[in-house]
């Protein structure tokens, strides 16, 4: 992967070892490197005692080695994380400070990596400062999915000269419920004739079998798809400009067919139709643990957050309780 010229050899090391002997995805080493760059300014500009309202992004990190790493302590690293999430600019130009939980979680967990690294892997350090120390508390959300009938709108709002693509597009999210960077890499020699391969977090394969309506809407697509020569000529899905079809066309695409629906393109996306394919099994009758391997988590507690949308014990909960038969029309 490109890095800076200011990237010190020891973060090198560590990105190598992810990339290489870990078989992490170049898109999830990029995000360490951003991460662990963003922190190693931080640690400089402290161990420094340079002034804090220094521009992060001018602050040099291509001397940082173990020495350095060494003295960094937890009080540095929760100094770090208020950095996050008071001072940190949202964006280069906004005015409002401070990130998420969520993106504070992700860069304490590449601090944690890479001292694991330091310490476990390469026994280049004795002491890892953040072994013990607890992640920023999340809220967890309700993941926001179409019903059965929005699903239907969405499908038959397919129009235009690439509706047979599309429209296999959005059935392989509507019934395999896969990550838009899992279809994008998708190829012609993924297809079968009742599954997919599907390649996801860190390399990991795994096959997700086809509904009939999705087979077909494929099966559709397939002669089209042959008959055009990409760039990359192994991609299943192609664009306009005959490459591979880009995670951006893929937003674009679902977003044009939701307004074509009459549905709210702000309030669903590519990764709001995975939502619904998990809630549309659920309800369906499948259980958690199958749900989970189909949709690649590795934490079934990831996949069991749908559980609290498509509840049959919750609904018949409320049947019970004797004030839902008080008829109200009774004076």
């Amino acid at each position: 992967m490109q890095v800076d010229r200011d990237c010190p050899q020891i973060l090198r090391e560590f990105l190598s070892y992810h990339e290489t002997i870990k078989g992490q995805s170049k898109k999830t080493v990029a995000e360490y490197y951003l991460d662990l760059r963003m922190f190693l300014r931080f640690v400089v500009l402290i161990k420094n005692e340079m002034p804090y309202d220094t521009d992060l992004d001018t602050v040099s990190i291509k001397n940082v080695d173990t020495d350095l790493l060494s003295r960094v302590t937890v009080n540095d690293i929760y100094d770090f994380l208020s950095y996050l999430a008071n001072d940190r600019p949202r964006h280069p130009d906004a005015r409002d400070h401070g990130i998420g939980s969520a993106a504070r979680a992700r860069k304490l967990s590449a601090i944690k990596s890479f001292y694991k690294y330091l310490t476990v892997r390469t026994k280049q350090l004795q002491e890892n400062p953040v072994k013990d120390m607890e992640y920023p508390k999340l809220r967890r959300s309700l993941p926001r999915y179409l019903t059965l009938e929005q699903s239907q709108r969405l499908l038959q709002a397919v129009k235009g000269p690439n509706a047979t693509r599309d429209l296999a597009i959005l059935m392989i999210f509507l019934s395999c419920g896969i990550r838009i960077s899992e279809l994008v890499g998708l190829n012609l020699s993924d297809v079968y004739d009742d599954r997919i391969r599907v390649v996801g977090k860190g390399n990991k394969e795994r096959i997700v079998f086809l509904g009939a309506a999705c087979a077909r809407a494929i099966e559709d697509y397939l002669p089209i798809r042959k008959k055009t020569v990409l760039t990359d000529n192994n991609a299943l899905f192609g664009s306009r400009d005959r490459n591979r079809i880009s995670v951006s066309a893929v937003h674009r695409l679902v977003k044009k067919h939701l307004l074509a629906a009459g549905l709210d393109a702000s309030q669903f996306s590519a990764h709001k139709l995975r939502h619904t394919a998990a809630t549309m099994m659920l309800s369906g009758g499948v259980d958690v643990k199958t749900v989970q391997e189909v949709l690649g988590h590795e934490n079934l507690n990831t996949t069991q957050i749908y559980t609290h949308i498509e509840n049959t014990e919750l609904r018949l909960a409320a049947q019970a309780n004797p004030i839902s038969h008080i008829d109200l029309d009774k004076k």
